[in-house]
């Protein structure tokens, strides 16, 4: 049985699933206003207390950066331990197959009734399942894991370091290549029309309320530029 599993793993790894791209393009919007705001806090306070621009560029830069490779190492970590606790859960399944097999029927019988069917039915359901896909119906209804579809931590890194680094260059070019008397406003619209942009796509890939992301991430991105200019007013 263990090596019909390793099959179907490998057939179904060949592709994305849709699961797996919107966890992917999520981890991209997370990390682009991760990188806005945090790189945007690091200019405004280093731009309120010195008018060097240099400084500020070099600064802003290497917080991006940092950003950047932190979110891409913090999601390979988190995606990393989910993969290997779904995979540790389908070992598990497959072994209870084997040494008791009449509680994995159960159980699965138990899912159906607990769903309105009635349990002579769940029980004949429960059967025919599991004599044409013992393993991949027991992991989908016990831990609700499709069979060989894991997140791929490589994929969310990547996706982290690129969008975090988009994001944080939107406020760190608005800084030094704006002319010297629009840098503020420049650096202020910039944060507003990148943090309003991710408010609405997490809002879109997660279901939720448009207005009510855009006017919070808006209402954060001038939080967040007030407390560091105030930071960098004390230096």
């Amino acid at each position: 049985m263990i090596s019909d599993v390793k099959k179907v793993e490998v057939k179904e790894k060949r592709h994305s699933t849709m699961q797996e791209r919107l966890n992917t393009i999520r981890a991209g919007v997370l990390g682009s206003n991760d990188g806005i705001l945090t790189v945007v806090g690091v200019l405004v306070s280093v731009a309120a207390a010195t008018t060097d621009n240099f400084t500020i560029f070099i600064a802003g830069l290497s917080d991006l950066l940092a950003c950047a490779f932190s979110m891409a190492c913090g999601e390979y970590a988190s995606v990393s331990t989910q993969k290997d606790t779904e995979e540790s859960a389908v070992r598990n399944e497959a072994m209870l197959l084997k040494t008791d097999f009449e509680g994995e029927l159960q159980s699965v019988q138990e899912y159906y009734m607990a769903r309105g069917v009635s349990e002579k039915t769940a029980l004949a359901i429960a059967k025919d399942l599991l004599s044409k896909k013992p393993l991949e119906t027991v992991v989908n209804v016990k831990d609700d894991i499709q069979l060989g579809q894991y997140m791929n931590p490589w994929a969310a890194a990547f996706s982290s370091l690129f969008s975090a680094a988009a994001g944080g260059a939107f406020p760190l070019l608005a800084m030094t290549l704006s002319p010297v008397q629009f840098q503020w406003p420049a650096t202020i619209l910039a944060v507003i029309v990148s943090v309003a942009i991710t408010g609405f796509l997490s809002a879109k890939l997660g279901d939720g309320l448009v207005k009510t992301a855009v006017i919070r991430n808006i209402i954060v991105g001038i939080l967040t530029m007030i407390i560091h200019y105030a930071v960098g007013v004390l230096m």
